[in-house]
């Protein structure tokens, strides 16, 4: 006993030191640094990122038409013969009337896949909503894309202007910037289900996404930004913050 109070005793609190002075102390989360909070500003950062890249032209040519936005600031897939991709992502709609945009709400996106493959990637994506149909089918618990709606690759490139006609028939467009060891982004079969809890957290109360995004019944000042870079957007302004454009590593 004696020789733990000596010597093994004045060691192990000199590595709890050790580790309180490297680590530091605990965090202390605050009501504005929050897992919701995050996501909300990273989305805003994905679509500056977007509306930025010279390869989206499409994308921007759409916005003005789409009645909905689904951002996924970081969809993670990896594969050793059996694969995997998941994130979580805010569901945004426009008023038909108003041509005003809701708040956030919050979803998870994921998808799971056989056979061989090998790789790891990390993906921005973003999902424009382009009928009625597309929207009421996100105000549902879990939604499987290609199953439920259909979806359709958006093309790359400078935009409309230039470009053939394109069946615009599907309700969602799907775009991404993705670097990785695997070729592309496909999203047919994954699965979006509402993150309740996400928006009890974010909006204080119980909520389903209706009350959010039709009904337009909540609201958190900590979505401006992302309204705000939206209507501009949707009015087919290009305006961008250059400096808040995130690069993919």
């Amino acid at each position: 006993m004696d020789f733990f109070v000596r010597r093994i005793a004045p060691l192990a609190l000199s590595l709890t030191l050790f580790t309180f002075l490297i680590l530091g102390q605990p965090s202390i989360s605050s009501a504005e640094d929050t897992e919701e909070n995050d996501l909300v500003e990273k989305s805003r950062m994905t679509l500056n990122a977007f509306l930025a890249d010279s390869n989206m032209g499409w994308f921007r040519d759409y916005m003005p038409e789409a009645r909905g936005i689904f951002i996924v600031p970081q969809l993670l897939k990896a594969a050793f013969f059996i694969g995997g991709e998941g994130g979580s992502g805010v569901f945004l709609v426009k008023d038909s009337k108003t041509g005003e945009w809701s708040d956030p709400a919050f979803y998870s996106m994921g998808a799971g896949s056989v056979g061989f493959q090998f790789g790891a990637q990390a993906s921005e994506v973003v999902l424009l909503v382009m009928s009625q149909r597309g929207v009421e089918s996100l105000l549902t618990s879990t939604l499987k894309l290609g199953g439920d709606v259909s979806v359709a690759v958006g093309p790359l490139g400078a935009g409309i202007g230039g470009a053939t006609a394109i069946n615009l028939s599907a309700d969602l467009l799907t775009f991404a910037r993705a670097k990785g060891l695997f070729g592309g982004v496909s999203l047919e079969g994954a699965v979006i289900a509402t993150r309740d809890e996400w928006n009890q957290n974010y909006y204080g109360k119980e909520v389903r996404p209706t009350d959010i995004l039709i009904k337009q019944a909540v609201r958190n000042p900590r979505a401006a930004g992302l309204k705000a870079l939206l209507a501009r957007a949707a009015a087919g302004k290009s305006v961008t913050d250059q400096a808040t454009t995130p690069v993919l590593n």
